[in-house]
């Protein structure tokens, strides 16, 4: 490619990903008078884990009981490692933003006293209206163009290169600031609208220096139906479970009850479940609220609710985790100047601790942090002034070593087997779910060993660049995960040891990890220095 196939842009503020939390950053950073550019993997508005379903959202009505209920709730699930300070400030502003939600236009449903009921949100009407949002707001959207590496000098992170898939072509966006909001990473298990969801603002940010936080809390795997990509967990709380005999399986539907249906999986048993503990009124209600968990339901004429069906564990890692980009301050910055991250690529422990699930605190944090990044963003990129955006940064890549484009070399390893082997170890339930930390050394080891290799090279015929960094990011973050569930020897939150099957209180804090050849993890505590560009 020739210098003048490239499209190159200059901007304030790069924005990565197209999510709930990308486009509440790139709204944020316009409202603050900064240039603003919106690169997605995907189309803006159609693309991720939200855009295809329905999501409860962490909405508390302003009244100090209320709060504090909500703020208690799940602070013992989480292991106690939430922090009061940011669930004050992300109920308050999801509480402003959704009613902004509704000032442009959003159609909430009413209840019987006509007042609107602003605890969810349908995904498609509402990545509908945030992409409208943003084009209002002047910000220019790449589509179909994922960054394959950040830009960056002496002084810090800007900006980012990367590919339009549409027609092969590079593009860099040279930017005083970057907000990452690329999403967490679901290894591409196939769970809805998560294809895009590889990992990828994790790596670019360990290529920069930035740290991750939480990384071993990423053990969710999700019930689902096993011919379905729909993972609606919620709904199982009214289900009863079956073998194959037709026995009720005693436990599976109580809090531990995944780990029974995990159990049982792992002993070549099919598990079967049937919706029929709802109401009718409740079958109404759900039907409303999550008219996609029904579609393959309706196609096959099943009725889950008199029917019993197979279902399975379908692993969704950090989507639904807790684990992600470390942040240092109250605007999502990371530890590398010029460079913030927002929603599931960050970590959301400040507000969940070592537990979440789908949606709930999840959408209330993409929408907070987003809004926090971008407006953060925008006031760093204002400070440098014209030349912010201006600065022949360089590309990482060069610097880590780690490929962004497919090798010629005919033993190279191929991208889909480099796939394939970090998905053995991060798939299996005797592995990532009934952790123990002979079976992390050994899984830790395999990895290593695929990083090895594909820092040699990767190969592939379809996709290209992005390709071979989604497999690069999806095996960094297997090593991040491993190495820190291994750091951590207790049970906590999400993060199950069978070999130390207690919480203990003298590990109550956080563990940081980062790095690309050589993985390191720390305690908060003993946070080490931000690595060199």
């Amino acid at each position: 490619m020739t210098d003048q196939e490239q499209l190159h842009l200059r901007a304030d503020v790069l924005v990565i990903g197209g999510g709930p939390a990308g486009t509440w950053a790139a709204i944020a950073a316009a409202r603050e008078g900064a240039s603003v550019i919106l690169a997605d993997k995907g189309y803006c508005g159609t693309s991720g884990a939200t855009a295809p379903s329905g999501t409860g959202v962490w909405y508390v009505e302003p009244t100090p009981q209320l709060r504090e209920e909500a703020m208690d709730s799940r602070l013992a699930l989480g292991g106690h490692l939430a922090q009061f300070d940011w669930m004050k400030r992300v109920l308050d502003l999801t509480y402003r933003n959704m009613n902004w939600l509704g000032d442009w236009g959003y159609t909430f449903p009413l209840d019987e006293t006509g007042l609107p009921q602003r605890q969810s949100l349908q995904g498609p009407d509402y990545m509908r209206l945030m992409r409208k949002q943003v084009r209002k707001a002047g910000v220019r959207i790449l589509d179909h163009s994922p960054a394959l590496e950040l830009l960056a000098d002496e002084h810090g992170v800007a900006g980012a290169a990367g590919v339009q898939l549409q027609n092969n072509r590079p593009w860099r966006v040279d930017a005083a600031a970057v907000v990452i909001a690329t999403g967490g990473c679901a290894f591409l298990s196939k769970a809805l609208g998560t294809n895009v969801l590889t990992g990828d603002g994790y790596l670019l940010a360990a290529e920069a220096g930035a740290h991750l936080s939480g990384m071993e809390f990423s053990t969710a795997f999700s019930i689902a139906p096993a011919f379905s990509p729909v993972t609606k967990a919620a709904f199982y709380n009214w289900a009863t479970f079956y073998d194959e005999e037709g026995r009720k399986i005693e436990g599976a539907g109580s809090k531990k009850g995944r780990s029974v249906i995990a159990r049982t999986l792992m002993a070549n048993q099919k598990v079967y479940a049937r919706l029929d503990r709802a109401d009718d009124e409740l079958r109404r209600a759900m039907r409303k609220a999550q008219p996609n968990f029904f579609l393959s339901f309706d196609r096959l004429q099943i009725d889950p609710f008199t029917q019993k069906f197979p279902v399975t564990l379908r692993y969704e890692g950090t989507v639904r985790g807790t684990g992600g980009i470390q942040i240092v301050d109250e605007h999502c910055a990371t530890t590398v100047p010029g460079l913030y991250a927002a929603g599931d690529a960050a970590t959301r422990e400040l507000i969940c601790g070592g537990f979440t699930g789908g949606g709930s605190h999840n959408a209330a944090w993409a929408m907070s942090s987003g809004y926090w990044s971008g407006e953060g963003a925008a006031r760093f990129a204002l400070k440098l002034g014209d030349k912010g955006a201006d600065r022949g940064a360089r590309r990482l890549s060069e610097h880590t070593g780690v490929p962004t484009r497919s090798t010629e070399a005919k033993d190279a390893l191929r991208v889909e087997e480099a796939v394939q082997l970090v998905q053995d170890e991060v798939f299996p339930l005797d592995r990532n779910w009934f952790r123990t930390g002979a079976k992390l050394e050994e899984s830790q080891k395999r990895l290593d060993r695929v990083w090895s290799e594909l820092k040699q090279g990767l190969q592939t015929k379809d996709g290209g660049g992005y390709k071979v960094r989604e497999a690069a990011a999806m095996t960094a973050t297997a090593r991040w995960m491993y190495a820190s569930a291994l750091q951590r020897t207790e049970t906590r939150g999400m993060h199950r040891r069978e070999d130390f099957p207690q919480l203990d209180p003298s590990q109550h804090y956080r563990l940081l990890s980062g790095g690309l050849d050589q993985v390191w993890v720390k305690a908060l505590s003993r946070e080490p220095a931000s690595a060199p560009f």
